[in-house]
């Protein structure tokens, strides 16, 4: 099983840049199992992408797992840390803020399209050889407009605020095929199943049981990039075997965990 998010990583120096050279800068780093960054702030926006393995992205009230089919944008001056589950080859997008950009003032994820993750690694190549200033210019012209077409995906986790919920929802990241009820994790926190379910929809957005699912569907992508089996993963998220797993995962991806799995090592 999986340690909470807060365990301890291999923390990294955060660049020291203070002002963007250029429209977009990317940030090219391979991050070993639990390397990262602890949590700071840009001056920019930020496009959050690893062409292979598996982040984890940490703001205020939210968690988010990003794997090579998806990425989360950070509005210039939030507070985030970023850390490499299994190693991950981190692709970073710095952004200036300009004002016709037209991108959301809060975090959002999104879908990775082919043609943007081509043109991340086609920046990747030309970073730092002399190119053509009009073919730089329509490369970083190019990706502004990608970001301004990549679909939103709804793959993030509402973290609580307070000190009781935010022990119910580490337990639960650390363990989440934890059975326990609304009612009996009101009696571990000392409130009623009804005060706990009113609170966690106040600070959450969301009900706990809908909460329960993302973490699952969560951690599901971030198990299925190691090679722990179909049949380990279900039983570990809480599931009796694998076909509720797999209906459940189906539901929210469009694909079964074994064929979501032959997508990701076919590249």
């Amino acid at each position: 099983m999986p340690s909470s998010p807060t365990r301890t990583a291999a923390l990294l120096p955060v660049p020291a840049l203070q002002v963007l050279p250029q429209p977009v800068v990317l940030r090219s780093e391979n991050l070993g199992p639990g390397q990262g960054f602890a949590e700071h702030t840009h001056r920019w926006n930020q496009f959050v992408y690893a062409t292979a393995g598996t982040l984890l992205v940490t703001v205020a009230h939210a968690r988010y797992v990003i794997t090579p089919e998806q990425a989360i944008w950070i509005p210039t001056g939030t507070r985030h840390a970023t850390h490499a589950l299994h190693g991950a080859a981190f692709r970073n997008l710095y952004v200036d803020d300009a004002p016709d950009l037209g991108l959301p003032a809060l975090c959002t994820s999104y879908a990775v399209s082919p043609l943007m993750r081509a043109l991340i690694v086609e920046l990747e190549q030309v970073a730092g050889r002399q190119e053509d200033a009009a073919y730089l210019h329509t490369l970083y012209a190019m990706l502004r407009a990608q970001l301004q077409r990549l679909p939103q995906l709804q793959r993030h986790l509402p973290w609580p605020h307070s000190p009781r919920l935010r022990q119910m929802c580490e337990a639960l990241y650390a363990h989440p095929a934890d059975p326990r009820s609304l009612h009996a994790w009101g009696q571990v926190l000392g409130m009623s199943a009804r005060t706990l379910a009113r609170h966690f929809v106040q600070e959450t957005g969301t009900s706990l049981r809908q909460w329960r699912q993302q973490l699952r569907l969560l951690l599901a992508l971030e198990w299925l990039s190691t090679p722990r089996s179909v049949t380990s993963i279900a039983i570990d998220l809480g599931y009796a075997g694998t076909s509720a797993f797999s209906y459940m995962f189906h539901q929210a991806t469009g694909c079964t965990p074994s064929q979501w799995r032959s997508r990701r090592a076919a590249g």
